[in-house]
């Protein structure tokens, strides 16, 4: 009896190692992940935070999905390697979607080139956006229309023509925040990201248009942080 009972326990005990064991790995994996969307959190806050130098409400109210690389370094652009890293999340019947994951490389960014890192902030304001960032690949300016962005409270008449674009780009470096035409740049999906988050063989498809997904809550901050300025749900 005794014997049954130690062996019972060691299985017991075997398991729980088990578990615990699985769910340090999972947790070491997803640390990377739910800092990038910390961070692409920490951008949108303080973008959004600025006094008469943000987003426009009533444009990222028009905007279906939002994606943000924070720090892209200029080296990473020059060379046309791997830029950057980002997340993006879209509209759903129930709020903002599970978070997707992006590389962000290639292209020249103009003006910005001297800067150190700069943060991108790119709005999707329709549905052949959607389409250029669910597919494998797209180039900016070329697979998908793009125009700079307005900054202020009010997007005001002027900015009417610019959201006919398919994207609106922004950036910030070294505290100055404005649009900018942000052309020859290539997005896309992060698959080991992806992966790390939400299982093998996940797209960004079905995380961002199906909801296939339900995200972990260490990689929520994205999401979140867009639902606390704008709260307009999709029709879809």
């Amino acid at each position: 009896m005794i014997k049954r009972s130690m062996f019972y326990l060691l299985v017991v005990c075997s398991l729980t190692l088990s578990l615990f064991a699985t769910t340090q790995a999972q947790d070491k994996k997803l640390k990377d992940e739910s800092h990038q969307s910390d961070k692409a959190a920490r951008v949108l806050d303080e973008i959004m935070g600025a006094p008469d130098k943000q987003i426009p409400s009533d444009v990222l109210d028009k905007a279906e999905c939002v994606a943000v690389f924070p720090e892209v370094l200029k080296a990473g652009l020059i060379i046309g390697g791997q830029g950057g890293r980002g997340v993006a999340s879209c509209r759903t019947a129930e709020g903002w979607s599970a978070p997707a994951f992006f590389n962000l490389g290639g292209g020249s960014i103009g003006l910005q080139i001297g800067a150190q890192s700069t943060d991108f902030v790119l709005l999707f304001m329709n549905r052949e956006g959607i389409n250029s960032l669910l597919s494998d690949k797209f180039t900016v300016g070329a697979d998908a229309s793009v125009a700079a962005g307005p900054v202020g409270r009010q997007a005001g008449a002027s900015t009417d023509a610019k959201l006919n674009a398919q994207i609106l780009s922004y950036s910030r470096s070294k505290g100055l925040f404005a649009g900018l035409e942000l052309k020859g740049v290539v997005i896309k999906p992060d698959k080991s990201d992806m992966r790390d988050a939400y299982g093998d063989g996940i797209t960004a498809k079905e995380i961002l248009q199906e909801h296939k997904v339900t995200a972990p809550a260490s990689v929520r901050s994205f999401p979140n942080a867009l639902a606390k300025y704008s709260t307009r749900r999709s029709e879809n």
